[in-house]
């Protein structure tokens, strides 16, 4: 954000989502009635497995165009290998991994680029087509409305864990399904049910990305603790200490814009910190399309989790009790 303040950047009146309301993806009108919906997104390896990698990887870029509401239609693949040090066929799996999930998506690989690199690096550029009329957008949720969130928390803390050789082969196995798994389904039910704001948790962590999408819609979030989602064992984790790096720096990002009731506990409070990957949506609707939302969510098999609601601005972005 501080390096993209007071840039001015290339834009045209057909631009729908642009850099400037920090969405998942930007948004270009091709015609009155279809838009461009475009994204781009990769990291390091976050599981051992390479298959699993390729999915997660590719699930995650696929989730910035669901969570705007769009069809994902084409993707670039993004490659940083040291060729030198691994195996190509680690590269092979990894690209494998990222076809099967592309394939679910219904999309197609048009080709990409790669590079020598010290690390492995992979992840996707993705285009895709969205109706101008029904973007979901960040900036979009209003008092009143109820959150749903489509995946349980605490991603961060099992992949570090496993780097870590602290957690065991069945919860790591658990952990890759949800990651690998696309939000394909949960955007088909939100659209349905008429959510008109949502994004999906990853990098910044739950409350981060809360926060943006409280802050762009001028409202405050309200959670309940208890019925916030979490990977079994995760909490568990983060009392040992066990997370990434990503809690300490939200945490130091969001400052005073996040307040806790006294009975959430700190390894709580550090876990909605802490960095997730390929994470759910958060949905963000009126209350009277609830159950619409919960049946269309139910239907596709897609957990059903309602975890707060949004008021009007009260000094934070979001409050957690």
């Amino acid at each position: 954000m501080q390096v993209l303040s007071g840039l001015e950047m290339p834009t045209s009146a057909d631009v729908l989502l642009g850099p400037e309301g920090y969405d998942d993806a930007g948004v270009f009108r091709i015609a009155p009635d279809v838009g461009l919906v475009q994204t781009v997104d990769f990291f390091p390896p976050v599981v051992d497995d390479a298959r699993h990698y390729g999915r997660i990887a590719a699930a995650n870029s696929l989730s910035d165009v669901y969570a705007k509401g769009g069809v994902p239609l084409t993707v670039l693949q993004i490659v940083g290998f040291p060729k030198d040090k691994v195996p190509l066929t680690v590269l092979r799996e990894i690209l494998e991994g990222a076809a099967e999930v592309v394939r679910e998506a219904g999309a197609v690989v048009l080709g990409g680029h790669s590079v020598v690199d010290a690390e492995i690096k992979f992840g996707m550029a993705v285009t895709g087509r969205i109706d101008p009329a029904r973007i979901v957008t960040n900036a979009a949720a209003k008092p009143g409305d109820v959150v749903y969130l489509t995946k349980p928390l605490g991603m961060g803390a099992i992949t570090t864990a496993a780097k870590l050789r602290k957690v065991g082969a069945d919860s790591i196995e658990a952990a890759c399904g949800i990651m690998g798994r696309l939000n394909k389904d949960a955007c088909e039910a939100m659209l349905a049910a008429g959510a008109h704001a949502a994004t999906d948790v990853t990098g910044f962590g739950f409350l981060g990305h809360a926060a943006s999408v409280a802050r762009q819609s001028k409202v405050t979030f309200e959670f309940v603790a208890r019925d916030l989602p979490l990977f079994p064992g995760a909490l568990d984790l983060v009392e040992r200490g066990i997370m990434s790096g990503g809690s300490a720096r939200t945490r130091e990002f969001l400052g005073r814009e996040v307040a806790f009731g006294p009975d959430v506990p700190r390894p709580l409070q550090d876990l909605l910190f802490d960095a997730e990957t390929s994470g759910g949506l958060l949905i963000v609707l009126p209350p009277e399309r609830a159950a619409a939302l919960e049946s269309e969510l139910g239907r596709r098999d897609v957990p059903v989790h309602r975890i707060g609601r949004v008021v009007p601005e009260q000094g934070v972005r979001v409050r957690v009790a």
